[in-house]
């Protein structure tokens, strides 16, 4: 297609690019990613989820987010936002996640879009770039002109194959976990969870239920039937955090790597099936959303600039915009091919010229990969 136009993929505008490892399609509407084609010598990996109502009508009342639902996206505020922060209202992910982007600049490997918010008058710059001879994605978004609290973070979904544990996740180091403080959905309002709220654990394949047994979180899918919801607090300490979901059938491993001191924490939501309600309809399967955030779970802004539990442990839950001092968040994603026999991620360690993933099993394999691009925060020019 033409450089400068878009193209309907899965019912939405996209933007294109491209290398030979890497076609990445990204939506006009809510800046979107997805879907995305890895290219691993002739296997062609698609790990991101797109919603099965993509390109159905849905209700009017649908926000855009949930019409063009699938991928990665940046969120600012990231959450519900239900409770308005002062005479702001923002829609469920703010509208970074919503509204219509618009193009700066495009070229086979590069698009830089721009939004500028009115709610939270702001301006956002996002950068989404791919590198010669790696899978991987690299996204920066720089918000600018802006004043005042503000949560944000990124929304990566996966679909995971229809076979129970198809998926084995793993992460780095975290330094408290817990289970969102309410019920995500109640049988009332057609949605089900089984987690137990509240429930603060130090180990993924150790989470309270409300049945009185322990969920291994580890292992995904898992659990038909619930939508469920933990957070995990990234050590703040550590040079870089990461998050990683072994495919052992498919011989590859999703992952991704973040700053901790810009996105602080890491939600993993489990969709699989409990919304009964339009236009989930029990249908949405097999997901996990692996986020990278700063705020207070998914709730919004209000309650992530508000004292909270995560604030009062002393963990960031948000920021404080400063139209002096742009904020830069830089985030990558990326996939590597595993032998067989490696079974999960045990630790994601810098080497010359990218990353070392090492498995349980003690098994390494090094993908090409920019660690550096993560170190640029603060101001920019």
């Amino acid at each position: 297609m033409p450089a400068m136009t878009t193209k309907t993929i899965a019912g939405q505008p996209s933007w294109r690019i491209a290398s030979r490892e890497v076609e990445a399609f990204v939506t006009q509407n809510g800046g979107q990613i997805a879907p995305v084609t890895f290219d691993r010598h002739g296997q062609r990996i698609r790990p991101y989820s797109i919603a099965p109502w993509a390109t159905e009508k849905v209700a009017r009342s649908t926000p855009m987010i949930i019409r063009a639902l699938r991928g990665d996206f940046f969120c600012m505020p990231f959450g519900g936002n239900s409770t308005p922060f002062g005479r702001e209202r923002h829609p469920v992910h703010g509208e970074a996640a919503n509204a219509r982007w618009k193009l700066e600049s495009l070229d086979k490997t590069e698009l830089h879009l721009s939004l500028r918010t009115k709610i939270r008058k702001a301006r956002i710059d996002k950068t989404i770039a791919l590198r010669a001879g790696q899978r991987a994605i690299y996204s920066r978004h720089v918000i600018s002109q802006a004043r005042g609290p503000m949560n944000l973070g990124h929304h990566a979904m996966l679909k995971f194959p229809d076979q129970p544990g198809s998926g084995v996740v793993s992460t780095s180091r975290f330094v408290f976990g817990q289970v969102y403080t309410k019920p995500v959905e109640l049988p009332e309002n057609r949605g089900y969870s089984i987690l137990k709220p509240g429930a603060e654990f130090n180990s993924i394949h150790r989470v309270p239920m409300i049945t009185g047994e322990m969920a291994d979180l580890s292992r995904y899918p898992a659990r038909r039937g619930f939508e469920d919801l933990v957070m995990l607090v990234s050590d703040p300490d550590a040079s870089f955090s990461w998050t990683a979901v072994t495919f052992p059938g498919q011989r590859y491993v999703w992952f991704a790597v973040k700053d901790p001191r810009v996105l602080a924490s890491t939600i993993l939501w489990l969709s699989n099936g409990g919304r009964h309600y339009a236009p989930w309809n029990s249908r949405h399967v097999n997901v996990m959303g692996l986020e990278e955030v700063t705020g207070h779970f998914h709730d919004g802004l209000a309650e992530s600039a508000a004292e909270n539990p995560i604030s009062r442990r002393g963990y960031r839950s948000c920021f404080e915009l400063d139209p002096a001092r742009p904020l830069v968040v830089n985030y990558i994603m990326a996939v590597a091919a595993v032998p067989a026999g490696f079974d999960r991620v045990e630790a994601i360690e810098p080497t010359e010229g990218g990353v070392t993933l090492r498995s349980h099993s003690g098994q390494t394999v090094v993908a090409p990969l920019e660690l550096s691009f993560l170190e640029g925060r603060g101001s920019v020019t």
